[in-house]
Formats: C-alpha cells, structure tokens, sequence
C-alpha cells in the first residue's frame, strides 16, 4: 500500500448505529483483523487502515453505508469495540473515537504504553501533533471531530481522522501511517480524503517548506506591513517546476442507493462464479457449520476479498455492500442470518488456523483467488436482477433496517426508503 492513497469525496450523515448492527460489525471486524494478521502479519493490517479505498470497502462489506461519513465512525468504533478482548493476543489497540473520545487518546496511549511497553507519551504527543497538522496546517474548511488512533505494541500506528463542513454536506477523512513518516509537517498523510474545495492552505505539502520556515521567520522579524507583502508575494508567484503526480481519488457520489455504475460486474460475478464453483469441493468442512449455504458462500467470497485482495480491486467499494447490504436499506436490508453465518463459518476457520489446522481458513483464500482467475470469463445476473432478488428473499435471510426500527416506533421514513 503506497504511503500516500488518495482523496475522496464523503457525503455527511448524521445518526447512529443500531446495536443489532454495531454488534456484528464488531464481531466480524475483528475476526477480519484476525484472518488479516494471521495470513500477513500486524504490519500489513495497519497498511491497510491507512489504504482508503479499503477502509471504505471494509465498512461497505460490515452492512455500514456504502458511501457515506459513517463508515469512518462506525469501522473506529466497531475495531475498538471487537478488538478489545484480543489486545494481548493480536497487539493491536485501537484509541480514540468521536467527539468526547477522541480527546481521550493521549490518555489511552500514555495507559497503554505503561502496559505494553512503548513510549506512550511520545505517541500521545504524535497524536495532537496529527489533529493539529489537520486542523491548523490544512485549512481545507473541515473541522475535526474524530480521531482513531490505532497502535501495536511495537509503536508502529495508523490514524485515521475525519472533519466535517456543515455548509456543504460533506466530511474529508485524513489518512496517517507511521511506516515511512519521516516529518509530520512535510507529506506525512498515507490519503487524505473529502470532496474538492478549490484552492486550499495546506503547509503540509513538500513545495510548502519555504512557506513554513518563512512562517517563523516572518512572525520574529516582521510587522503587520511585512506579512501582509510577503503574503502577496507567494500568491504572486507562479507555481514551481515540479508538479505532484495526481493521486487515485475516490468519489462517493451524494445518491443513497447503489447504482449499476457503482459496481465493476464483472467482479461481481466473479465473487458468483468462485462461491459457486469453489463451495462444493472446496468448502466441504464448512459447509457442515449448521446453516451455512450458497448465500453465505456468496458473502465470504466478497469477505475474502477484503482479507486477501490486491489493492486495485478496491476502486468500487460499492460492490462490497453486494456482501451484507446496508442498514439504511441501500442495496438491500443487511441479511442478518447471512451475518451471523458469515462470522461463524470465519471464527471456525480462524479458531482452526490458532490451533495449527490451516485448511479451512486457507479455502477462504483460494475462494478469492478463484475469484480472480474467473473475472471476465463468467456471467451472472444483471445488477438489478441480483438486487431484486435479495428485496424478494430478504424476510428469508432474516433482512433487516433502520426503516423496520422507525416503522416500529411510528417515526417517519426517510424520502429514499424504499417501500414494503
């Protein structure tokens, strides 16, 4: 994963996310985290955090809004949440959170750091450093208001931070990395993502450093009179000879429902053809887990991928909300018996894997592999088809949303609900 990944736009929602989900999604975000570092090492786990065409995908295939601000809370919280009782086991501590909870970080890391080993106050200090360089030395418009800094036991930590613009509806989630973060002031995010403002301040950037030593300079050597011709200076002046190279940028359109052009179809139905092709003689032991079936093998074949996938095939994370749905019923209601088989048939084959029986968990990486092999050469329903057919089974697989919780207590529907 590069050091840096990107931008993308993220549109604001508010609200909250219904126990019968965050619950899941703490489960299932921990056994990922679990296969992940088992199969690749800690290290690779937090590049992947800091990835944030995955991070969006991990949140789109937990049954989380597929494109919104939400994910960004709601993958922090679901991580501290599932990650918690496995610290000593796996290393990895997840600190901070929104609003109240980020505040919380230099804290939990000074606290951590006593158990553990490491320096927790030089992490507690990287940690303001990192919301200040975001809130002072970007001026982008975005004002923070999450934090999640996570951390293993070696020092080595990713953070992940969002801002929010009321005015615009939107929200921009920066990326940071501590592997090859040589300066905090100079390039140090591994993405920064939002949707685009025009001309920003961003003293981060490396043709900034004159303008961040000039910054110093002129606050100990020059009057109002002096900064202000300085300032018309550096707006006078052309840009440099070295151009950045342009970096992916995701765009999360503002439209709640998922859209044929949301979804690459050909890796759809590659996930199909694997999950069809693979599940009988690949999956036999699992497919003893009780209840487990076709739709379920359907659904590990998108969780494969997030486990075991090539950082390309993360440019739709739209076709990742195929896997579970969304809470807010965009492609579909999250199918709660499909849920709760997904994450026993992966806690089997982690479990398995901890005791030295790698086999099962090692079907699940040749279900991804099988995937990529028959991408192009299988077809499969028509996206539309194929979200038809999950409203119709939806009672069947146990499908459930927001609207059912609001339908409950007589609250009125959002204008995107769909209806029935």
């Amino acid at each position: 994963m590069a050091q840096r990944g990107g931008s993308a736009d993220l549109p604001l929602h508010g609200g909250r996310v219904p126990e019968w989900l965050a619950g899941r999604m703490a489960r299932l975000g921990a056994i990922i985290a679990e296969a992940i570092t088992a199969e690749y090492g800690r290290d690779e786990f937090l590049s992947r955090l800091a990835n944030p065409f995955w991070f969006q995908s991990f949140g789109a295939v937990m049954g989380m809004d597929w494109h919104s601000s939400g994910i960004t809370t709601s993958v922090i919280g679901a991580l501290k949440r599932g990650l918690k009782p496995l610290e000593s086991e796996l290393g990895l501590h997840v600190c901070g959170g929104r609003g109240r909870h980020s505040r919380k970080t230099p804290q939990e890391l000074v606290e951590i750091g006593g158990r553990v080993g490491f320096d927790g106050a030089a992490l507690a200090a990287a940690s303001r450093l990192v919301a200040k360089v975001d809130s002072a030395a970007v001026q982008d418009g975005f004002e923070l208001y999450l934090h999640g800094f996570i951390v293993a036991d070696d020092g080595k930590w990713v953070v992940v931070q969002q801002g929010m613009k009321d005015e615009t509806s939107t929200a921009r989630r920066y990326h940071w990395q501590s592997e090859g973060l040589k300066s905090f002031v100079e390039q140090p995010h591994a993405a920064i993502e939002g949707v685009g403002q025009g001309t920003i301040v961003n003293l981060t950037d490396r043709r900034a450093d004159r303008a961040r030593s000039a910054s110093v300079d002129l606050l100990g050597s020059l009057g109002p009179d002096g900064i202000v011709r300085e300032i018309g200076r550096l707006e006078g002046r052309p840009p440099e000879e070295e151009v950045e190279p342009l970096l992916p940028h995701l765009v999360m359109p503002a439209h709640h429902d998922v859209r044929p052009k949301d979804v690459l179809l050909r890796r759809l139905h590659a996930s199909l053809g694997a999950a069809a092709d693979n599940a009988p003689r690949d999956f036999a032991d699992l497919l003893l887990v009780p209840g487990v079936g076709a739709r379920t093998v359907r659904s590990l074949a998108m969780v494969a991928e997030v486990i075991h996938g090539a950082p390309h095939r993360f440019s739709d994370p739209a076709r990742f909300s195929m896997s579970k749905g969304g809470k807010d019923g965009a492609p579909f209601p999250v199918p709660l018996k499909v849920y709760d088989e997904t994450i026993k048939v992966l806690k089997y084959a982690v479990v398995k894997a901890r005791l030295g029986a790698s086999e099962e968990l090692g079907a699940i990486k040749r279900l991804d592999a099988q995937a990529r092999a028959v991408e192009g050469k299988v077809s499969g329903p028509s996206f539309y088809g194929y979200v038809d057919e999950e409203w119709r089974r939806s009672k069947e697989y146990g499908g459930r949303t927001v609207m059912d919780d609001a339908r409950d207590k007589g609250l009125p529907l959002p204008k995107w609900a769909k209806a029935g």
